[in-house]
């Protein structure tokens, strides 16, 4: 091959190893769990704490569990003090979380400053949940992938059972 072809080629595939995934992540950040803490940043004037060592954390929680848990992500805004509005904030969720999520719970006070919302998909074999915790002036968004039949074998493990009828008690 000739030299004069090699170096455009090069810079070609270099390019699209640099800006191919900048440009990715630029999109994804629209939605999802990056685009409901962008939105919340950008609605409520508020800005998330990052928690550092985020990813390190998943990992260990993987490996931890088993792989009963993975995928986590965690987002803490302090300082909340503007009222939010339970419809909008639900309608805000629903519509970054995008197509699959399905609120499973809502709970809110009756002043509204404590709001409690859960979402889950079906991501295959696994579980997503998507929950926001609002408590007076702090929010806490959490997303997860879970398995459930891990979860449910974990759970299983501490459930009670009498020794007398062999009937299974909470």
């Amino acid at each position: 091959m000739n030299r004069r072809f090699l170096i455009p080629l090069g810079c070609a595939v270099l390019s699209v190893f640099l800006f191919v995934p900048l440009a990715v992540r630029a999109a994804g950040a629209e939605g999802g769990f990056d685009g409901v803490v962008t939105s919340i940043e950008q609605q409520y004037h508020v800005r998330v704490t990052h928690i550092p060592f985020m990813g390190l954390a998943s990992l260990i929680a993987g490996n931890a569990t088993r792989g009963g848990v993975g995928q986590v992500h965690i987002a803490e805004f302090e300082h909340f003090t503007r009222p939010a509005d339970g419809v909008e904030l639900n309608r805000m969720i629903q519509e970054k979380l995008g197509e699959g999520w399905s609120r499973i719970i809502r709970s809110t006070s009756r002043y509204g400053n404590e709001q409690s919302l859960i979402f889950a998909r079906v991501e295959g074999n696994r579980m997503g949940l998507f929950i926001l915790d609002l408590d007076s002036n702090e929010m806490d968004v959490v997303q997860i992938s879970v398995d459930p039949d891990h979860l449910n074998q974990t759970i299983g493990k501490y459930e009670h059972h009498d020794a007398d009828d062999g009937n299974e008690s909470n």
